[in-house]
């Protein structure tokens, strides 16, 4: 009967079911803080709009994340006290974390000769070239660390 009411343009007496957000969805969080002023009485900016700002600086000019983490410093500094801006670049990527849909990252040849994916992902050095896939680190235990790799962004989750 609800349904037909609801059909025929009489929502109003539809009941309305209230229910609380899912404890896993990130959205939520994301959702505080775009409200989060970066201040008091700042009207301008947001937590949530500085980070996405400052992580495109970083990006369009390929700064390291030294360099990232030394620019926050000082623009902290200069901010009023009591400021919200996230103080490093580990702090601010978990904001942005669920706004990101993930991506693969597969080893390949320093030379773009292959890449180790599939049956070739075990493989040291390339078919073609044989050059290694992997650089000689000393002091650092046994990982294995490539010269290249490729981050494949699958495009089945953004659809």
């Amino acid at each position: 009967m609800d349904v037909m009411r609801m059909n025929q343009g009489n929502v109003s007496q539809c009941p309305i079911v209230e229910e609380e957000p899912n404890a896993d969805a990130r959205f939520f969080d994301l959702l505080k803080d775009s409200d989060e002023s970066l201040w008091d009485d700042c009207t301008n900016y947001n937590k949530l709009l500085v980070v996405a700002q400052v992580f495109t600086i970083k990006s369009d000019h390929e700064l390291s994340e030294a360099g990232y983490d030394k620019f926050i410093e000082w623009t902290r500094s200069i901010l009023p006290e009591g400021n919200r801006l996230k103080e490093n670049f580990y702090a601010a990527k978990f904001i942005m974390k669920p706004l990101s849909l993930g991506y693969q990252k597969i080893d390949m040849c320093p030379n773009f000769c292959m890449l180790y994916y599939f049956e070739n992902a075990e493989l040291t050095e390339c078919m073609t070239c044989g050059h290694s896939c992997y650089k000689i680190r000393t002091g650092r235990g046994k990982t294995l660390m490539a010269y290249k790799k490729l981050r494949c962004f699958s495009i089945t989750p953004r659809l």
